[in-house]
């Protein structure tokens, strides 16, 4: 899909946790990636400032490491547990922090939402979401982020909830119009673990025919089975939307994403 022209769209944006983290070194920022990106994100919305942008991102070797030790993803009930919903916290926080900076360094303006402040759920769904601040933000030409965190959980004391899920949330809240996911893999192969069939595109029926269980590592938010999955969904739920899931790595693809540009591999809705 090339870029029309045309302003006041919505774009959602997910910076995965590989991408932007050393996925085998714990609390290892990518740095010279982390920066680059954000000038990438600083240049799309200075050269189009009709476009609204909500940005999220991976946890990576930060949250989903301590989430793993802690099995935070399971539900909390003693002191332990919640020492551990505290550490994944502050492990989340610490790498949006750096996210963050790297945005307001390169000139974005942007606010942060941490669905641990925002979110409440129930058996690891999101039941609740305080999203009306983040509205205002976006309707103020500010760039909004979310990122994967802890949420309070009425059923089992505690989650995880992935942006993924914030996503899917919001969706029918703000209707984007593309929705991109960028992470380290150029899209969605057939044959993992090989990755030498990249697919053009990605619908419901070809899950039966491809092995996504060989992707990459399975973190606590599912992995890539689940991500894509996930972004089934939100092309279900989008109809109109473009969805697809590229590779970030390569410096201008963050930036050729958000203008349009057709990278990756497009995700189908059931109806498409």
């Amino acid at each position: 899909m090339d870029d029309d022209g045309g302003g006041g769209g919505m774009i959602f944006l997910k910076l995965g946790g590989s991408l932007i983290t050393r996925k085998y070194q714990p609390m290892a920022v990518r740095k010279q990636t982390l920066e680059r990106i954000a000038e990438e994100i600083a240049q799309f919305v200075q050269e189009s400032p009709d476009e609204q942008l909500l940005l999220g991102h991976g946890s990576g070797s930060f949250g989903h490491p301590l989430a793993a030790q802690y099995g935070t993803h399971l539900g909390a009930a003693s002191a332990e547990d919640w020492r551990g919903f505290a550490e994944v916290w502050r492990a989340a926080q610490t790498l949006n922090r750096m996210v963050m900076d790297a945005l307001h360094g390169a000139g974005v303006a942007a606010l942060c939402f941490p669905p641990s402040a925002t979110v409440i759920c129930t058996g690891g769904e999101i039941d609740s979401y305080a999203f009306d601040p983040l509205l205002e933000a976006l309707e103020s030409g500010l760039v909004g982020v979310v990122y994967g965190d802890v949420a309070f959980d009425l059923g089992q004391g505690a989650c995880i909830v992935s942006t993924e899920r914030v996503f899917a949330a919001l969706a029918l809240v703000l209707m984007p119009e593309r929705v991109l996911f960028a992470g380290v893999d150029e899209g969605v192969y057939a044959d993992y673990p090989g990755r030498t069939q990249l697919m053009e595109s990605f619908g419901e029926v070809d899950l039966e025919r491809i092995q996504l269980e060989g992707a990459e590592d399975t973190d606590v938010t599912g992995g890539m089975q689940d991500k894509v999955l996930h972004a089934l969904a939100l092309a279900s739920l989008l109809p109109e939307a473009d969805v697809r899931i590229f590779s970030g790595k390569p410096a201008g693809t963050i930036l050729t994403a958000l203008k349009g540009e057709a990278l990756g591999t497009h995700v189908l809705g059931d109806d498409a």
